[in-house]
């Protein structure tokens, strides 16, 4: 059999062959995953805003995405004081979805 004709399952087969724990595990990932986007995004248009350190939209966010974020920066070469890791950590999580539902 060559490999061209093989096709992975789909999560929602998995879950019909009796694999219902894990299909559920991955849809509450992916709910998970997509919560975070949109927190990072937050994050990204309030960093835009520049509104006070001391404001609790701000502080949420920052401690939400600053954990993540922090090891991408020290990772990442100097992009002349532009910010591409929230683009980074979004690619990943977008990257992640994909092989999680697929």
């Amino acid at each position: 059999m060559s490999s061209a004709n093989f096709q992975r399952p789909s999560w929602q087969a998995i879950a019909s062959a009796g694999f219902e724990p894990y299909a559920k595990c991955v849809g509450i990932l992916s709910l998970v995953l997509d919560a975070y986007t949109l927190v990072l995004l937050v994050s990204v248009i309030l960093s835009w805003l520049r509104l006070a350190e001391d404001n609790p939209l701000v502080s949420v966010t920052r401690r939400l995405t600053e954990p993540v974020l922090s090891p991408i920066r020290r990772l990442l070469p100097s992009a002349g004081g532009i910010d591409i890791s929230p683009m980074v950590l979004l690619l990943g999580i977008a990257l992640l979805k994909r092989v999680l539902l697929s």
